[in-house]
């Protein structure tokens, strides 16, 4: 986690990016400011980064319920494009947000492979 937070800040110098910290401590202004009054974080995080998909799940799943808020995802990035995931469980608004979040970043990144029917593959059967 201190090697993501080094290569941002590197990458990234105008973001407000921090470095290991727990997750209640990211997310709620009174204890970042109580705790660790010495970062550059101000106001709470938008964003965490997990060490792995196990933490990661955790975090979302409380944030949300706790936050009564909608959560979108998991998205997985980093690869050459990314890839939306719908999971057991998922309900109706779940499969439309994530549908729309992919279509909105084809779209904005110029991806128009959707936009025009493939031609009809020959058929054939294994009687042929």
């Amino acid at each position: 986690m201190a090697r993501a937070a080094e290569l941002v800040k590197r990458r990234a110098p105008d973001l407000m990016v921090d470095g290991e910290m727990m997750a209640d401590t990211a997310v709620v202004p009174e204890i970042l400011e109580t705790l660790y009054s010495f970062s550059s974080l101000k106001g709470g995080a938008n964003v965490l980064v997990c060490p792995d998909l196990q933490s990661a799940n955790i975090a979302v799943k409380l944030l949300a319920k706790l936050g009564n808020a909608d959560c979108v995802g998991p998205i997985i990035l980093g690869i050459r494009k990314p890839v939306y995931l719908l999971i057991p469980g998922n309900e109706v608004a779940d499969i439309v947000n994530v549908t729309a979040m992919a279509v909105r970043d084809a779209q904005e990144n110029g991806d128009d492979r959707g936009t025009q029917a493939a031609p009809p593959a020959e058929l054939k059967t294994v009687y042929e």
